[in-house]
């Protein structure tokens, strides 16, 4: 699975309204490939949860991991309307890069 440098924040969740996970990654197919089986130790593989949910490119790493420092500070119920604006029904947006459904 090969896929240009693009920094991007993403947000895992375990299931619909479920448990969330905010990352950011240069390569988010590699990435979601790590969470999906199993690979990525930690709270992600801990808890279950890779679903991927919201995802926002950026053109410089720096700009990624700024705003995933800020995403971070925010309370639930703004990550939940992130996800919600652009994804209401917490589909498994990896789905679309070739995934296979959870």
């Amino acid at each position: 699975m090969r896929e240009a440098f693009q920094p991007t924040v993403y947000l895992l969740a375990s299931a619909y309204n479920g448990t969330l996970y905010l990352g950011v990654t240069s390569h988010l197919l590699q990435r979601i490939a790590q969470h999906r089986d199993g690979t990525s130790e930690g709270f992600s593989k801990k808890y279950g949860v890779h679903r991927l949910v919201w995802f926002e490119q950026h053109a410089t790493m720096e700009q990624a991991i700024l705003r995933e420092k800020r995403i971070k500070k925010w309370r639930r119920a703004w990550k939940v309307e992130l996800i919600e604006a652009e994804n209401p029904r917490w589909r498994d947006l990896a789905e679309d890069f070739g995934f296979e459904p959870l």
